[in-house]
């Protein structure tokens, strides 16, 4: 059974760091593209930023400049590098693993990790 595992979340004031992973016991990691999506109370998932198994990212313009995401193949791992935090970026931060298209692979996400910024 595949597991998908999000760690990192937690509290942290404005202006402050953390590191969101999520592991994945998924063979062959390296074909899915690795994402991480965040969703509000009150408000619709959105994507924060996404990485392809080469490398390539892509990222929210909310989030661009203070966000990185990468990924260890050889770690089945996703990181989320999280900087210059503001309360508007609370939400439980949930990690993807979407396969290549027409593969009939299944997509895969995590169970979601908390993040709140706040004085």
């Amino acid at each position: 059974q595949v597991q998908v595992a999000e760690s990192g979340g937690g509290l942290v004031q404005p202006g402050g760091s953390l590191t969101l992973s999520c592991a994945a016991s998924i063979t062959p990691f390296n074909i899915y593209v690795g994402g991480w999506y965040r969703q509000a109370p009150g408000k619709q998932r959105e994507m924060v930023a996404t990485i392809s198994g080469a490398g390539r990212m892509n990222y929210a313009a909310s989030v661009k400049g203070r966000f990185a995401i990468s990924r260890d193949n050889a770690k089945n791992t996703v990181y989320l590098q999280m900087n210059s935090l503001r309360p508007e970026d609370t939400a439980v931060y949930y990690c993807n693993l979407d396969p290549p298209a027409f593969s009939g692979l299944p997509k895969y996400w995590g169970q979601g990790t908390q993040v709140t910024v706040s004085s």
